[in-house]
């Protein structure tokens, strides 16, 4: 029997002109040192995001190339190595979300019991098995992309600010999107059917 699970190591958001928007990192379990702590720094993360876009391009020339057009649910992007894979969901208006998996990033025992790496209360129920199929990401793209829409509802909020076709752009500086993310990284474990907040 497994004593960990998979766990969300970092989301993403990457605007439709390839500028990053936001960037969260979430704690992994270490069993070595039997605490948590994130698996690289914010810059590997910054370059592993940033490797994805390539894949995110041959893939939607191949769907062009076949005629089926965008079909939006990627899947698994690459697997970094063997603990960390990225899954990635593309929008119909270009912005990217990649979600970054630690196959061994919680405790088993923890995430079974619906507790947090914080040690608070989770609503997710976790399963004990070992693995991770593409269709249990679709839940944390489906609470991303609620939460995208959420900040794009906000009538202070500019797009064109942060995706502009010259320059860098801004990132994403609210709070409550912020925090939304938050939620989702730490409230996902396998098996989990909605993200709802």
């Amino acid at each position: 029997m497994s004593t960990t699970l998979p766990s969300i190591a970092c989301l993403g958001v990457i605007g439709r002109n390839n500028n990053p928007l936001h960037i969260s990192i979430f704690n992994s379990y270490d069993p070595s040192t039997n605490s948590f702590r994130p698996v690289r720094t914010p810059l590997q993360f910054s370059l592993l995001l940033s490797s994805t876009l390539d894949i995110f391009e041959l893939r939607s020339r191949a769907h062009a190339a076949q005629g089926t057009g965008l079909t939006g649910d990627f899947g698994l992007l690459h697997a970094v190595d063997e603990k960390l894979a990225a899954y990635g969901f593309e929008t119909n208006t270009g912005v990217k979300f990649v979600v970054v998996v630690d196959m061994r990033g919680r405790r088993a025992s923890t995430a079974a019991a619906g507790v947090g790496e914080d040690g608070k209360k989770s609503n997710a129920v976790g399963t004990t098995g070992v693995g991770l199929r593409e269709g249990e990401m679709r839940v944390v793209f489906k609470a991303m992309q609620a939460a995208y829409i959420r900040l794009m509802q906000n009538p202070f909020y500019d797009p064109d600010e942060h995706s502009p076709l010259t320059g860098p752009g801004k990132k994403i500086t609210s709070r409550r999107f912020g925090e939304e993310m938050r939620k989702i990284g730490e409230g996902w474990v396998p098996g989990v059917t909605s993200l709802s907040f």
